[in-house]
């Protein structure tokens, strides 16, 4: 799953941001990206476990959050980095 994470550079910039809850919108407005993609990498964020709904029965205005599987898959690739 590292590799999964490593391999698009748009899933770990979502990521990275996910620390805080925020919505596709918020989101696409802070890392200056199509709203589109952030949903799309959020989806398959969320479909490897790295990535949680905290609203889902919201129609609009979900938010996200990384998970703590998400949270270790970026500190070990951050760490590969440093290596």
């Amino acid at each position: 799953m590292l590799s999964f994470l490593a391999r698009g550079k748009n899933r770990k910039l979502v990521l990275q941001q996910l620390d805080d809850a925020r919505t596709p919108t918020e989101l696409s407005k802070k890392i200056n990206m199509q709203r589109s993609v952030v949903s799309r990498a959020i989806l398959e964020l969320e479909k490897k476990g790295l990535a949680e709904c905290l609203t889902p029965k919201e129609k609009m205005g979900r938010f996200y959050r990384i998970t703590n599987v998400g949270k270790k898959l970026l500190q070990m690739l951050n760490s590969r980095k440093k290596a």
